[in-house]
């Protein structure tokens, strides 16, 4: 008899992905399958492993892809053939997220489970948003309550009397209700006067919060055109938001910042945007591949000892350069000879984490910067390594020959289109989700126009940012008009200049 698997029915928080617990991402790595909600953020599925398999099995607006019935049979299912199943639910899935009713089904079946408890959107919504459900000079009791069920029903199986009390009353879910709910409340002897907020996609740089009282929220619900998913806040408490908001209140909060680098690579970047509330859009235009042949590479690394000087000029040539090298059967105790230039913090961070001290930064973290960088030093006679991407400007290695030196420059890897396609980005700028593109390099931006289309224009209020004069001086060739650059050229520097652009402080 085959060994049945596991099913952990993990709650993936309101929506912000560092809202999901230890205990839950734990979970999540191991599984071979991961059955997920609509309101699961993607970067939570990137905790599960590369090769397991998603189902998805949403629902949107009532919508459902898969009906509940069928959603219980896939886990049970999955399970009996001996799979580590994540049954990933937002928010928490013990609150209005069926999640009991998926353990029963377990239960009965005999198929192990556990309940990871998951940050409910009831609780970290208001947050966000900057309303505390309990306060001493307000209230210290608070009530959950789903807003899908219609409140005007003959049998309802909420107590719309009790509700009339000082409690703070959170509706999940209430937006098709409002006009309704706000009517069996006020029925029930709730004050037309009393505090109330709505505050959609909660969590999520998307946020967007309305207030108002009972009287006033259904009407300025719709002038703002208010849809699913939100939370329905109701309580003195809602006064608070005036002086509490923090989340909105962020520097790039709702902006929608495209990111054209490797998506491996764009995690300090992400990391720094979304500190700063913005909206992540991943559309790597290129990807880091080897070099079409390792010749000239394996001479060099060969040969290393006898280099004077080997300068990396991205975390990239120092990631394929190391590899090769521990393929051919070397070791850091092989570059014991020549000193290292890195061309930036970046790249020398990477090199001190692999265990080598860097001998040189320049000042200024271009290729001219690097040549400058060695003016105190005696070229004449020098071998110079130079593992560098296939395509670069050759900045470096004339300007250190006519000091003397013999550079050699090898290809330690290629830079190659991403595959990605057009429509991706211009669906979203039809959404009006972005307001700035990112470039971090050269070929970031003659892959971005060969996606795009050379004859296709971005709109005019998206603005382009680029970390460096040579990325600026692709952008402006490529015919972009470049908004943003900054100094110095590294990630936070580029944050920081589009904080500034974007809150128009020039």
């Amino acid at each position: 008899m085959s060994k049945k698997g596991k099913v952990y029915i993990i709650g993936g928080g309101p929506g912000d992905p560092g809202l999901i617990t230890v205990r839950g991402v734990e979970c999540l790595r191991k599984a071979d399958v991961v059955v997920y909600d609509y309101l699961v953020g993607r970067e939570i599925l990137d905790y599960a492993p590369k090769d397991a398999r998603l189902i998805y099995v949403g629902k949107k607006g009532g919508e459902h892809t898969v009906s509940q019935h069928n959603l219980n049979q896939i886990l049970v299912e999955e399970a009996v053939k001996g799979n580590i199943v994540a049954r990933l639910k937002g928010g928490d899935p013990f609150i209005f997220g069926r999640g009991g009713e998926e353990a029963q089904v377990l239960a009965q079946a005999g198929i192990p489970f556990e309940v990871v408890p998951g940050v409910t959107s009831a609780v970290a919504v208001p947050a966000y948003a900057g309303i505390p459900l309990t306060h001493r000079s307000f209230t210290s009791s608070v009530t959950f309550v789903t807003g899908h069920e219609d409140p005007v029903k003959e049998q309802s199986r909420v107590d719309w009397k009790s509700l009339n009390t000082d409690g703070t009353i959170v509706f999940l879910m209430g937006v098709r209700n409002l006009s309704r709910i706000v009517e069996r409340l006020t029925a029930n002897g709730k004050d037309p006067e009393t505090p109330a907020a709505l505050i959609r996609w909660g969590t999520t740089p998307d946020q967007e919060t309305v207030t108002g009282t009972l009287k006033n929220i259904v009407t300025r619900a719709e002038e703002r055109h208010f849809s699913p998913p939100a939370i329905f806040v109701v309580g003195d408490v809602v006064t608070l938001r005036e002086e509490l908001s923090w989340f909105e209140n962020k520097p790039l909060s709702g902006k929608g910042i495209v990111i054209t680098r490797p998506e491996e690579q764009a995690g300090d970047l992400a990391a720094l945007l979304r500190e700063a509330g913005a909206r992540v859009i991943y559309f790597p235009t290129i990807k880091i591949v080897p070099p079409d042949r390792f010749d000239d590479l394996d001479r060099a690394i060969d040969t290393v000892a006898t280099y004077d000087w080997i300068i990396f000029t991205s975390a990239n040539g120092v990631k394929f350069f190391f590899e090769r090298l521990r393929e051919l059967g070397k070791d850091l105790r092989d570059m014991k000879g020549p000193g290292i230039c890195a061309i930036g913090p970046a790249t020398a961070e990477t090199i001190g984490n692999i265990g080598l001290r860097v001998d040189i930064v320049p000042d200024e973290y271009i290729s001219e910067g690097v040549v400058r960088a060695f003016e105190g030093q005696n070229l004449q006679g020098k071998r110079v390594l130079l593992p560098r991407a296939e395509i670069a400007r050759d900045i470096i290695p004339d300007g250190l020959s006519k000091r003397g030196a013999t550079v050699d420059v090898v290809t330690a890897y290629r830079t190659a289109n991403s595959g990605r396609k057009r429509n991706e980005l211009y669906d979203l700028i039809k959404q009006n989700k972005v307001d700035v593109v990112t470039f971090t390099s050269p070929s970031t931006v003659t892959n971005f126009i060969d996606i795009i289309g050379r004859d296709e224009k971005l709109p005019e209020y998206i603005k382009i940012a680029c970390i460096g004069p040579v990325t600026s001086a692709s952008a402006q060739e490529a015919g972009l008009n470049v908004d943003i650059m900054q100094g110095p050229y590294v990630i936070s520097g580029l944050v920081r200049a589009m904080i500034k652009a974007l809150n128009n402080n020039e």
